[in-house]
């Protein structure tokens, strides 16, 4: 059963909690307390970080913010119920005003996972937990893990930015990582259904931010690190440094780390819990080093196979229904990290080849129903057919360039890339991912992703300042159409047969930010769209087979 919960993940919590008491609290933060904390009605229930979730019971955190600190709302978060407030000297007498106990330490987003993971009974100890971390690929192998602890006969969770899964019941997802409160939430919730192995991604801004304190991880898997995020963290090293604090025993009893990677190598240096390596290609240095390999490595429009070779000899015959060698080492990643959380390896090679694919990840776009070889119903469409057409997240120069080297094996005529980078994000690496369309596509449509408050001609230029730094005889075909609809259609229409469009940057989403408001617009539905009207236009115009 597939269901939604239909409402937001801040209101999901444990039906059966045993309160916490105010002296408990105290005595975790090591602080001194304003106000009586003796009452049964000071006894704790649950946390939020936002006035508007409170519930009777909570610990309001009230934590400055960009523009108002939180404690601005305390009187409405003690109206709704909220017995306590955390905050920090900043917001002390605003909250001292509403006469409940006041817990004050000098950064309280930093306590406030070790706190909530307390209110809710340190709800990881009761899991098998795999938390995967990188630039890219932390959905990919987050799936890939989950369905590799569910063939070992788990009852499984998933955590990510495209959706949260409890069972088989479907959460929407706002945050890659959700904030402490609402993630100790979420795996209360999950310990209580019986849950008993999570995958989740765990991103940067989560381990810089503090909110996956208090987790505790089985296992924690490195995938790859390059640019992205560089809006948010100082620079490259304060990036790495965030990624690395995963692989320290405050997180994660052992790692899991792809030394094909430079800064998986490093890693490997620097971690200070058990490292277990992995590596899927053969032409990395490291290849011959690392414990577990991928060998005879195999690549096709519709997944790869390959052979898992292990520490003492182990083997097995592995696949993945994603294209790519990076999905390769995706695939590896998740197996490797399955079997250091005690799953058979008969059992991870099986859910891992079976998982049926990720939302928005190298997600092939499904032929026009009745189109055959030639075209609709027996009629020739453009150029003898239809292209391949996929849709993909990428949107860092990493990824980009990742995506389009894995689909040229792949495409027999021309390779077409519609991209597009977001506003108010990293603006260092739009230069860079025109720039690898321009060198790895034949046709590179530059469009608009989600804008937001910037002039999108403004991105496009960035972008195009990346493209013109590729020689221009090595160069792809540029067009730039600032409308993503159009810019699709023109891929389409110009494709045919033993093409290959990419539409990239967006994947999953199902909105298009533009200003203050939020579009509905699918790449998926789209680009379908596209492929049904083109097919009917060249069913109308070529006449019969």
């Amino acid at each position: 059963m597939l269901a939604d919960f239909g409402y937001p993940l801040g209101v999901i919590r444990p039906a059966r909690l045993a309160p916490r008491p105010l002296s408990g609290l105290a005595e975790l933060l090591g602080v001194a307390r304003s106000g009586s904390i003796g009452s049964e009605a000071g006894r704790l229930s649950g946390v939020t970080l936002d006035s508007r979730a409170v519930r009777p019971g909570d610990l309001y955190a009230a934590l400055p913010g960009a523009r108002t600190h939180g404690a601005a709302y305390s009187d409405q978060a003690v109206a709704a119920g909220a017995v306590a407030i955390l905050t920090d000297p900043d917001g002390r007498d605003r909250a001292a005003r509403t006469g409940v106990p006041v817990f004050v330490v000098s950064n309280p987003r930093d306590r406030l996972g070790d706190v909530s993971c307390w209110i809710y009974g340190d709800p990881s100890q009761r899991m098998t937990m795999i938390g995967v971390t990188g630039t890219s690929g932390k959905t990919t192998t987050s799936y890939l893990c989950e369905a590799g602890l569910r063939a070992a006969g788990h009852s499984t969770g998933l955590v990510g930015g495209v959706e949260i899964k409890i069972g088989s019941e479907l959460v929407k997802a706002s945050l890659t990582t959700p904030e402490a409160p609402d993630l100790q939430a979420l795996l209360a919730v999950m310990a209580e259904r019986r849950v008993s192995a999570v995958a989740m991604e765990v991103s940067s801004h989560s381990l810089a931010l503090g909110r996956v304190a208090g987790t505790r991880y089985s296992v924690g898997v490195f995938t790859n690190l390059s640019q992205d995020h560089l809006d948010f963290h100082a620079g490259f090293e304060d990036y790495f440094r965030a990624k690395a604090k995963l692989f320290t025993p405050a997180y994660s009893a052992v790692g899991v780390v792809n030394v094909a990677d430079r800064y998986g190598r490093r890693l490997i240096a620097e971690a200070s819990v058990p490292i277990v390596t992995f590596c899927a290609d053969p032409s990395s240095g490291a290849y011959a080093q690392a414990e577990w390999r991928a060998a005879d490595v195999r690549c096709g429009a519709d997944g790869s196979t390959f052979r898992v070779v292990g520490p003492g000899g182990v083997e097995a015959d592995a696949s993945v229904t994603l294209p790519g060698p990076f999905n390769v080492a995706n695939a590896l990643g998740a197996i490797v990290a399955l079997v250091e959380a005690g799953v058979d390896l008969a059992d991870a090679v099986q859910g891992v080849a079976t998982c049926p694919g990720v939302p928005g990840r190298l997600q092939r776009v499904p032929q026009p129903a009745g189109l055959t070889a030639y075209g609709l119903l027996g009629q020739r469409a453009p150029r003898d057919g239809l292209p391949d057409a996929f849709v993909d997240y990428s949107h860092k120069p990493g990824a980009v360039e990742a995506v389009l080297t894995a689909l040229r094996p792949v495409t027999s005529g021309e390779l077409i890339v519609v991209l597009g980078c977001g506003g108010d994000r990293d603006r260092g690496k739009r230069p860079l991912m025109g720039a690898a369309a321009a060198r790895l596509a034949d046709v590179a449509i530059l469009t608009n992703d989600n804008p937001r408050s910037e002039d999108p001609l403004a991105i496009l230029a960035e972008m195009l300042n990346g493209v013109l730094g590729v020689p221009q005889g090595e160069r792809a075909r540029l067009i730039i159409e600032p409308d993503r609809a159009a810019a699709i259609d023109l891929a389409v229409a110009r494709a045919g047969k033993g093409d290959v469009v990419l539409v990239a940057g967006k994947g999953h989403e199902t909105g298009q930010y533009v200003g203050a408001a939020v579009l509905p617009f699918d790449d998926v539905e789209v680009t379908a769209a596209a492929l049904a009207r083109h097919a009917e236009l060249g069913a109308e115009r070529g006449g019969i087979a």
